[in-house]
């Protein structure tokens, strides 16, 4: 066993008096509010679908303690996670990067039969800032599925299962396309093309959700089908978060192998708000991508709380991956949680509550967790 962490298996702290024993979870307690963006959900927990882990970060001389308050959580629930694959894409084109000695964050590249030349760094930036497809789809290229997936298996991140690529035709193309690498300024490489494993059904329980889906234009009256899509559960989320905040606290054969330099660019670009990086701030504002505390509001967020984090949302669900610090206070923490929105039951049809429903209730879940850190003693 190693030093350097500890993990507290059962998520519930105690307190004790004399001969009695009294249990207090705040994620239960915050869950329990009357505030209307989290009450009107909990009325309805079982149509959301929510599943939601908070982990308490503790330090005590040079150990890092994570104690996990969960709700719900179960990896035999599906849910879809959009986005947050985007994650583990990035870790494992930083790892791949780290192994390959003619290549780094700065290399310029593009896809075979794709006119737009790009970086891996500038990649990975999109893909936290804005969340953007087309960036993550190319490291996929460069990646390959099975790749990707065994990198993020192999360090003790599990289950998880990227299938497909997001938001383009033949996105399960099972063969990669080649990268047109530019070894200098006038020679170029092309890279082999990757044959992967053809995904198979996915065998959980919440697969097909829903009483109707649009497809090629027409509606189809039975329940729409997850299990060829992506899968990267609540269990899986918190594990590769918390090996890349805090890969100290981790025994090597779990840690990301990963330069310093690339650590320290990776976690900044999960911080980065859009408009630092350029992006028109009245489109993509700093809480474009930032759920917990601000994801209802488009006003600054303030300069002492840093977000690194990585959302997702499509076909209903919003999902967000969180590590939380607030500098002037001395307070950090996590958060990983999902939620349904889709009321009418009809996916693709774009009728989705994500700013009336989904995203309050994240923001207010985030409010109300960070108001707890601030009390909390250590």
């Amino acid at each position: 066993m190693w030093s350097r962490i500890a993990f507290t298996a059962l998520t519930v702290l105690a307190l004790s008096c004399k001969d009695s024993v009294v249990a207090i979870d705040p994620l239960k307690q915050v869950l329990a509010s009357e505030n209307p963006l989290i009450k009107n959900v909990m009325d309805r927990v079982k149509e959301h679908e929510v599943q939601i882990r908070y982990t308490q970060i503790d330090r005590r001389n040079d150990s890092i303690f994570f104690t996990d308050f969960d709700f719900q959580v179960d990896a035999e629930n599906y849910f879809y996670p959009a986005s947050t694959a985007k994650f583990p894409a990035a870790v494992a084109t930083l790892e791949k990067l780290n192994q390959i000695d003619s290549l780094d964050l700065n290399t310029r590249f593009y896809i075979e039969g794709d006119s737009v030349e790009t970086t891996f760094a500038k990649c990975i930036s999109e893909i936290f800032a804005v969340s953007d497809n087309a960036a993550n789809n190319r490291l996929v290229e460069f990646l390959g599925q099975d790749d990707l997936n065994a990198r993020i298996m192999r360090r003790g991140v599990t289950p998880i299962r990227i299938a497909h690529r997001l938001s383009t035709p033949n996105g399960d193309d099972v063969t990669t396309k080649p990268l047109v690498i530019y070894l200098n300024d006038s020679t170029t490489t092309v890279t082999q093309t990757i044959i992967n494993t053809p995904a198979k059904p996915l065998t959980l329980k919440q697969l097909k959700k829903g009483r109707g889906f649009y497809g090629d234009d027409s509606l189809v009256m039975e329940p729409f089908d997850f299990s060829l899509k992506n899968y990267f559960p609540i269990q899986a989320q918190s594990a590769l978060l918390k090996r890349i905040i805090f890969p100290e606290a981790f025994p090597k054969e779990e840690r990301f192998d990963l330069s310093p330099e690339q650590h320290q660019f990776l976690l900044e670009a999960m911080h980065t708000l859009p408009p630092k990086l350029g992006y028109d701030p009245e489109e993509f504002y700093d809480s474009y991508v930032k759920f917990f505390m601000f994801g209802d509001s488009t006003d600054l967020m303030p300069d002492h709380i840093k977000i690194y984090n990585k959302v997702g949302y499509a076909y209903g669900t919003l999902t967000d991956c969180a590590y939380i610090k607030d500098t002037q206070n001395q307070v950090d923490f996590m958060i990983v949680a999902t939620i349904l929105v889709n009321s009418d039951g009809i996916f693709n049809d774009d009728a989705y509550e994500y700013d009336d429903v989904g995203i309050p209730f994240l923001a207010e879940l985030g409010r109300q967790l960070y108001q707890h850190e601030l009390q909390r003693k250590k």
